[in-house]
């Protein structure tokens, strides 16, 4: 059966948490690829909120197998404290959630240094979550980070961490004695769940399994292809999903884009269709899961989109948050920037440019009716049809799936992403 990535094509925050809730009835194998707790799901079930930062959402199923990929950045008290509240929820974890050996693990260190730096930006400051997971990232990439292999391992953990503290304790104050303690601790507590994730996804992939890669974040976030520097730390995209997951993209059969019927950013940076449409950040579900941040928002960008379509090689679209959409009599979608005396079709890769971009819209009649009832697209009012239509012309890619609220039974397939496909093993 097929192999499916959810990623968002906006600035995160598109309701990924949800498609791969839904998904997941179909999936055997679900991993989380990439990011940290800096990223979050909330999942609306029989009433009942679920708020997810690191474990894939699809854990409420009892028959799915959760991955944590070695691209992660992992807090281990976070983590502990979000399978701790899972568990006092009635969700059984063993033998059912997994950590790769070669994720990075976050320390307080990381944290300190994140808001230290954003402090020391000034004017330039990112709108980071201050979670740690960029030095984390860093410390990666500069070939000092501790993983969680070693984590495991109380003779390595306490030689390579007695190291990187020698450095870190320049910037900051850091008891090692206690935060030794403290991270061995955690080990113990993790290390029935730490095991050879990459080769179990593979196995599942050659068994014909149905495995699902929850991407974390959105395109525009993407440390090379984002809005730079007003980016987060890792790879957002499909092609980075398939490094942290550690399979490669000949594996994948669908990549299902996920973006709002309109735009919303978190943070600093450009964001040219931010706009005030009247609507309450409460009633259209605009508040970050993970950083309690009222969110920028603004008409939809086919110009962003489009990209993020083709940046992602996106198969289908999934459409959220219709319904916030529902009492406007006009909508409008930015189909080209204006930049000077040049049209844009595309994203210019200067962020200063991008902020100084005019959107020039096209402007679409609203349907100002209830569509949080609608269980089948022919269902939804006429002008709705046509705005879904529209977006799926300026960007490249059919619509598979629409969102009209929060809760599980809100949403409607007009294709069956996991049923188009034959059995890998038959080809």
């Amino acid at each position: 059966m097929p192999s499916v990535i959810v990623v968002g094509v906006q600035w995160g925050d598109e309701g990924k948490g949800k498609m791969i809730d839904l998904l997941s009835l179909k999936a055997k194998v679900i991993v989380r690829a990439q990011g940290g707790n800096n990223a979050g799901h909330t999942i609306i079930v029989d009433g009942e909120e679920y708020r997810f930062h690191l474990i894939p959402s699809g854990i409420l199923y009892p028959h799915v197998r959760c991955y944590i990929g070695g691209g992660t950045a992992i807090d281990p008290e976070v983590l502990l404290e979000e399978m701790e509240g899972l568990k006092s929820r009635g969700i059984s974890l063993q033998g059912r959630l997994f950590i790769s050996p070669y994720a990075h693990v976050i320390f307080p260190y990381h944290r300190d240094l994140d808001k230290l730096h954003e402090q020391q930006k000034g004017t330039h400051t990112i709108g980071t979550t201050g979670r740690g997971i960029g030095p984390c990232y860093v410390d990666k990439a500069d070939r000092v980070g501790i993983r969680m292999c070693e984590l495991v391992r109380k003779d390595l953990l306490k030689e390579r961490l007695k190291f990187v503290v020698s450095m870190k304790s320049k910037e900051v104050a850091i008891d090692f004695e206690n935060l030794y303690a403290q991270y061995v601790s955690f080990g113990e507590k993790l290390s029935p769940f730490i095991s050879d994730v990459e080769l179990a996804v593979s196995d599942a992939l050659d068994n014909g399994d149905n495995v699902l890669f929850e991407g974390a974040h959105g395109t525009f976030l993407d440390t090379t292809f984002g809005t730079y520097p007003y980016v987060t730390s890792s790879s957002t995209i499909a092609a980075g999903v398939c490094a942290g997951a550690g399979i490669g993209p000949t594996k994948i059969d669908h990549t299902l884009a996920v973006v709002k019927a309109y735009t919303t950013r978190v943070g600093n940076g450009p964001m040219p269709t931010e706009a005030d449409l009247l609507l309450d950040h409460h009633i259209a579900r605009e508040i970050g899961t993970t950083t309690g941040r009222k969110r920028r928002m603004g008409w939809f960008d086919a110009v962003l989109t489009r990209q993020g379509v083709r940046l992602n090689g996106a198969t289908s679209l999934a459409i959220t948050k219709l319904d916030v959409l529902d009492k406007l009599p006009s909508i409008k979608i930015c189909h080209a920037y204006r930049l000077g005396n040049d049209l844009l079709s595309t994203v210019p890769p200067i962020t200063e440019d991008m902020a100084k971009v005019e959107p020039i819209y096209e402007i679409l009649p609203g349907w100002e009716s209830d569509t949080t009832g609608c269980k089948h697209f022919e269902e939804l009012p006429e002008n709705a049809q046509k705005y879904l239509r529209r977006i799926e012309e300026l960007c490249g890619a059919p619509i598979s799936i629409v969102s009209v609220g929060p809760e599980r039974e809100k949403t409607f397939f007009t294709m069956d992403i996991f049923e188009i496909y034959e059995c890998r093993n038959s080809r």
